[in-house]
Order: C-alpha cells, then sequence, then structure tokens
C-alpha cells in the first residue's frame, strides 16, 4: 500500500509516516517512480506505534519495543528494558 493509504488505515498522517521510517520504525520499499510502498503488515506497526505515542513514550522508548511491534502488544511477553521505560515514563507523567 502507498504511504496515503497507510495514513487513512491507520490515522496517521503521512508525514508522521515519513518521520517513522526516518527513525528506523517502519521500513517500505519503493516503486519505480520513487513513491512508497508499504507491506500489508505496516499498518499493524503504525497503531502500535501510535498507542505507545500516545500514552507518553517517545520514538527513542518506542525502539525498545521493536520486536514485539508487528502483533498484538497486550498479550506479548513484557520485556525488562520495556518495563524499565514504561515505569521511567509513567513517573515523569506523574510527577506533572
Amino acid at each position: 500500500m502507498r504511504i496515503g493509504e497507510l495514513a487513512k488505515a491507520t490515522g496517521a498522517t503521512p508525514r508522521a509516516l515519513r518521520h517513522y521510517e526516518q527513525a528506523g520504525l517502519i521500513t517500505s520499499a519503493r516503486e519505480h517512480n520513487g513513491y512508497r510502498v508499504y507491506d500489508e503488515r505496516a499498518a499493524v506497526r503504525v497503531r502500535n506505534i501510535r498507542h505507545l505515542l500516545s500514552v507518553g513514550l517517545t520514538l527513542d522508548d518506542v525502539r525498545c519495543f521493536l520486536p514485539c511491534l508487528d502483533g498484538d502488544m497486550t498479550s506479548a511477553r513484557p520485556a525488562a528494558e520495556g518495563l524499565r521505560i514504561a515505569r521511567e515514563r509513567l513517573a515523569v507523567l506523574d510527577a506533572r
């Protein structure tokens, strides 16, 4: 799917998708005309990225969750690094 289709399917803007790609969180192939083409599974990954960002994590924080971004994150076994980051962000939010 092209960037506009992925944006529509996930609620992200094309600009955000390019930013996620630049940050190494998603990847695309290029068509002969230079357009980005994303795998169908990219929609799940983008939704998970957006969910993590919505709860106060940063793009740098999201990187530690890369192994579980392609599936149901709620059923994935928590990683120690992910728990550490989540606790740190929660403490920051609580302090605010």
